[in-house]
């Protein structure tokens, strides 16, 4: 029985799958979009014409799509075979006649569509491997197309009301004009005012973490729709800083207490004061009150004076930035005290970006990023509240 399903592919789907299980088992997925593209594209060299076009020399008509199954190096496979109409005769897609030449054709495909951040003019050499008809770079890119849209919608779709924001940078090597480069990827996180669910804000990538390109992401995420966050957690990178300071001046800004530990190292004039340092500054951020917080660290201040003069100034400036979350419920300290929810999600970016090495470009390093974050954040917003609302 023919069954008639629009002819379009959903790549957002088993894309990613693939980033969240790896080629063993996203590779069926994988496989079943770019067989079922592929055919779509041959149907429409086989009817000489596309989905719509009007054409007096077009041999017949589109007439749907047909669910068939096929076995494959990489596992069954789920397919869509279009079907005809009124055509000199039935459209039979030749790649379903040599499953072992698409089997190979397929994995390469995979390998340079979503590893290599999409080379239409190498995608093209496959898919006419896959299809044997010449293919246009007109059309692989209108099959990458759509999944630019879903991805650039999802980064500036409206955003609500967000409590609490979490943001933070790494990097991504990238080659530029024949030179490596680090390029880095601005995340934010949100806890949402009405329910307390975590959600990914957005995303972008930019070739420097200086204050302009903080300043855009941040103007953008405002006018989305998040509001006045009651508080913004992130490191002291001046561009971090900076940006807060114009775009979100009227919120508090909790430092990260974990990059304070970090930073505090850099003070410690010798060796085996660093373990001492450390709890001494724990001792602090574990107070059960702004006021102790403060007393322990007058006391620290005091302590390091004649010892450790650089660390004792160090502390007096820095780490009452990192006491702000004080005047937050005691139920909502922990978890916004620090950035490692951002951390943690960059460290998931990074282990599912890595298989793909050397990104050719920014877009490319985007275009896998946002998928990551959109299946990161859709668990998120359907999962269970992450921070409490009760005071």
């Amino acid at each position: 029985m023919t069954r008639h399903h629009k002819d379009t592919t959903h790549t957002e789907d088993p894309i990613n799958h693939l980033l969240e299980h790896g080629l063993s088992d996203g590779l069926p997925q994988i496989a079943e979009m770019l067989m079922n593209a592929a055919m779509l594209i041959e149907r429409s060299a086989h009817l000489r014409a596309d989905l719509y076009e009007r054409n007096e020399g077009r041999n017949g008509y589109a007439n749907g799509l047909k669910d068939r199954s096929f076995h494959s190096s990489v596992g069954p496979l789920a397919l869509r075979v279009p079907q005809t109409r009124n055509s000199d005769e039935p459209y039979r897609p030749s790649m379903l006649e040599s499953g072992s030449r698409s089997d190979r054709s397929l994995k390469v495909a995979i390998a340079e569509m979503y590893l290599q951040g999409v080379s239409t003019r190498r995608v093209t050499k496959v898919m006419e491997k896959m299809c044997g008809l010449s293919v246009s770079s007109t059309q692989v890119s209108k099959l990458t197309a759509e999944l630019d849209e879903t991805f650039e919608l999802w980064r500036n779709r409206s955003l609500p009301e967000i409590a609490h924001m979490i943001i933070d940078a790494t990097y991504i090597k990238v080659r530029i004009g024949g030179c490596v480069r680090d390029c880095a990827v601005f995340t934010a996180i949100g806890v949402r005012r009405d329910n307390g669910k975590r959600m990914v804000l957005g995303v972008s990538a930019a070739l420097s973490e200086a204050e302009v390109h903080w300043r855009d992401f941040l103007v953008s995420l405002k006018e989305r729709g998040i509001g006045i966050p009651d508080s913004i957690t992130s490191d002291a990178h001046e561009g971090i800083r900076a940006a807060l300071k114009a775009v979100f001046n009227a919120t508090p800004w909790q430092r990260c207490q974990f990059h304070l530990q970090q930073n505090a190292q850099a003070y410690v004039p010798k060796l085996d004061m660093r373990e001492p340092v450390a709890a001494d500054i724990r001792s602090v951020f574990n107070a059960d009150s702004l006021a102790h917080a403060e007393a322990k660290l007058d006391a620290l201040i005091e302590k390091y004076s004649k010892s450790a003069p650089g660390l004792s100034n160090w502390m007096q400036t820095a780490i009452p930035e990192g006491l702000q979350v004080f005047n937050l419920p005691e139920n909502k300290r922990k978890r916004l005290r620090t950035s490692n929810a951002c951390e943690t999600l960059n460290t998931q970016i990074k282990r599912r970006t890595r298989v793909a090495g050397l990104f050719p470009n920014t877009d490319s390093i985007l275009r896998l990023v946002t998928a990551i974050l959109m299946e990161v954040s859709e668990e998120w917003e359907t999962g269970k509240a992450y921070l409490s609302n009760k005071k």
